[in-house]
């Protein structure tokens, strides 16, 4: 049986190829300020690349060892990178962020075995997908199909006994989701008691709403005091 041995010269091309595919995935990465970037993305997909080699190098240089199997190194990167991938993804309150980045990691991982194993043009094939992925349906994805956060709406009322119905109206007008909603009346302001009344709504945002305009809608009528959009924990 015919067999192609690696070469030094075949191991640097390959590992360059690693380093570049984990470039062009990460400077996508880093141009989206996301924990996981250049420096990362490349350095996964160049050690997926150094272990794939070894896992062919070694039965190539010890065939004595005749229970040696070339996918078994690959197979330990493909779960290892689980808990890399975890450490990308944040939690914030209700909302979650770093999905795609921890999706990119493994999928440069396994790009960078594909690379060392010769596989260039399923590499290659992989690398112009995921940049399809990243780029063009992340702009057709925010287009049609906006991410929405949930966050924390405090209204404040100038009376005891707002009109909170205009209040939904406006914020249904600005497809604002109300998910949950709680009325504290009778504040105390200062040193006058019994006076205003705080409205708590836990609600979804779209990412395309305009949050200065919603703010500037609810306090139009002028019995509005305060209104606070900030992040539900």
């Amino acid at each position: 049986m015919n067999t192609i041995r690696l070469t030094e010269l075949d191991m640097i091309i390959r590992l360059g190829l690693g380093f570049l595919a984990g470039a062009v995935i990460g400077v996508e990465r880093s141009s989206r300020h996301q924990v996981a970037g250049l420096r990362t993305h490349i350095l996964i997909a160049t050690g997926a690349t150094l272990l794939m080699l070894l896992s062919i190098w070694l039965p190539q240089e010890f065939q004595s060892m005749k229970n040696g199997d070339p996918g078994r190194i690959a197979a330990q990167v493909v779960s290892g990178i689980g808990f890399l991938g975890a450490g990308a993804i944040i939690r914030l309150g209700n909302n979650i962020k770093g999905l795609t980045t921890a999706a990119s990691l493994w999928l440069v991982a396994a790009v960078g075995l594909a690379i060392g194993a010769g596989m260039f043009v399923a590499a290659g094939a992989a690398l112009v997908i995921t940049l399809i992925t990243l780029i063009v349906l992340a702009a057709f994805e925010k287009r049609f199909f906006p991410t929405e956060r949930n966050k924390l709406l405090e209204i404040t009322f100038l009376s005891n006994n707002p009109d909170t119905q205009e209040t939904l109206d406006i914020l249904r007008s600005f497809g604002v989701r109300v998910l949950s909603m709680d009325v504290d009346q009778g504040m105390n302001k200062g040193k006058e008691k019994n006076r205003g009344t705080r409205l708590r709504l836990f609600v979804g945002i779209s990412d395309h709403i305009d949050s200065t305009a919603l703010v500037k809608a609810l306090k139009i009528n002028g019995a509005v005091e305060r209104v606070e959009i900030k992040e539900k924990y």
